[in-house]
């Protein structure tokens, strides 16, 4: 096996990940929207209104963001100044984005995992509680996507420099975001 083709195989895998949270994270859209309609409804018709629904919204909505950013990134979605890079060769395009892999988003991964699993784990140490009082009694758990966050786009950004670097060293470009097992609907 040729060592692009070893790259790949492991940047697949990587991929897998990234493409089963989101395959389960893209449901939270949908639960948000329901418990939002379920807010309004209690409030202008019935009069009542929870602190914990109100919550449980902010909950599914930082979840489905943070969790979802290494989805999007493994669907080349976020936000791009794309000046030169469009007119860039696709190894010349792989070479800018294995160097801003590299350089920008790995340590950038590694410093707010550094900085957070302190803050998170002090959290989960207390069994820290809801913002406000009849809230969600877990705020460990919307903490403790901070972390998350970092590992999914880290592994999905390990993922991205060695599909660069195998496109560098001879593999066919690809021209769009791979498709994995779990979104051609084969399961994980």
């Amino acid at each position: 096996m040729a060592a692009p083709s070893i790259l790949l195989w492991f940047s697949r895998q990587l991929d897998r990940i990234n493409a089963t949270v989101g395959a389960v994270v893209m449901w939270f859209a949908i639960g948000m929207m329901l418990i939002q309609f379920g807010i309004v409804i209690m409030r202008y018709v019935f009069g009542m209104s929870f602190i914990f629904l109100n919550e449980l919204e902010l909950y599914l909505h930082a979840a489905l963001f943070m969790l979802g950013a290494g989805f999007t990134l493994l669907h080349d979605g976020h936000v791009r100044v794309d000046i030169f890079y469009g007119a860039l060769t696709p190894r010349k395009r792989a070479l800018v984005d294995f160097l801003g892999t590299l350089i920008l988003l790995i340590p950038t991964c590694i410093v707010l995992l550094y900085y957070t699993w302190p803050f998170v784990r002090r959290s989960w140490q207390i069994m820290e509680g809801p913002l406000s009082v009849g809230g969600i009694p877990a705020l460990y758990l919307l903490k403790s996507l901070l972390p998350a966050f970092a590992v999914l786009v880290l592994i999905q950004g390990v993922a991205l420099a060695l599909r660069s670097l195998a496109v560098m060293l001879g593999a066919p470009a690809p021209q769009k975001a791979p498709q994995t097992p779990v979104e051609k609907g084969e399961g994980v």
